[in-house]
């Protein structure tokens, strides 16, 4: 599918939502017929400011609209959309499943005493699982936070943070083993460490010293990551820098000099290059997304 271009556009809530109150508690399940069925089943590129949403396909097939690629994708498979993060969809219309949606502030104060959502910093389409019966069993969790939802239960609130921490995790090792499967274990432990670099440094981060930290030559360190995420280290790092820059942008007030700073750029004109290239965009009319 072509979709033509246009402004992204931007919800703090839900798809086609502008008016919905969407407080720092919000957890909402819905079937994904629901809604895409409305927009003649094509959910056109957009983000969401402050939720975290997973995408669970029981039947039919997707097609996944990010940056121009229309991969279509079929049933069974799972999609972690990260706050800020574009994307969209164009469904089949025997499409099945649901969608989950998280504040992300719901999601930080689960994982408020460990780095697991640290690794959530980009999309992740799970389409293998351990076994037939795991994705039936992965299901068990919506089940589970649907009854809890629609209950009055006492403690309901705590009840479902812990279903959703296991949710989490268990998605989590389903990534890990998508990862794992493309690279040797030594290679493996290069690339978690190659991207632990990334995110927990306070100074810039380039491939050759990434690959001098980590005693191993640029060579070495592009192959793992292609092998791991079929892209080269030079495309991992800029994406977490477009991800943190976004994340100032909707989040503080910080200038884009400022930011520009915290994320190592020498000059503030050569970050908003760099932002363009990656978003189409402005760093400033990306700000404005939020306030429009």
């Amino acid at each position: 599918m072509i979709l033509k271009k246009g402004p992204i556009l931007n919800y703090k809530g839900l798809y086609g939502d502008d008016e919905g109150n969407y407080s720092s508690e919000y957890i909402f399940l819905e079937l994904i017929a629901t809604r895409s069925q409305n927009f003649n089943w094509v959910i056109k590129p957009h983000i969401h400011t402050h939720l975290f949403q997973i995408f669970f396909i029981c039947k039919g097939s997707v097609e996944f609209i990010n940056n121009g690629l229309t991969p279509k994708i079929k049933a069974p498979c799972i999609f972690v959309i990260p706050p800020t993060l574009m994307h969209g969809f164009a469904y089949s219309k025997d499409i099945e499943g649901y969608i989950l949606s998280i504040s992300e502030s719901v999601v930080n104060d689960i994982f408020k005493t460990s780095l697991l959502i640290d690794n959530f910093h980009q999309i992740y389409v799970v389409k293998k699982f351990y076994d037939n019966d795991s994705f039936e069993e992965i299901l068990q969790y919506i089940t589970k936070i649907e009854r809890e939802l629609l209950s009055n239960f006492f403690e309901r609130m705590t009840m479902i943070k812990a279903i959703l921490s296991s949710l989490f995790v268990t998605i989590f090792r389903l990534c890990d083993i998508e990862t794992q499967k493309n690279v040797n274990a030594n290679n493996y432990q290069y690339f978690k460490r190659f991207s632990q670099l990334i995110k927990h440094s306070n100074q810039k981060k380039t491939v050759s010293s990434c690959a001098n930290e980590l005693n191993i030559s640029t060579v070495h360190l592009n192959r793992i990551c292609k092998s791991a995420v079929g892209k080269p280290a030079s495309e991992i790092i800029d994406e977490y820098i477009i991800i943190e820059a976004q994340k100032y942008l909707l989040h503080t007030t910080n200038s884009i000099s400022e930011i520009a700073y915290k994320l190592h750029f020498e000059y503030a004109n050569y970050f908003s290059r760099k932002f363009k290239k990656h978003t189409g965009i402005t760093p400033e009319a990306y700000r404005k997304l939020d306030r429009s």
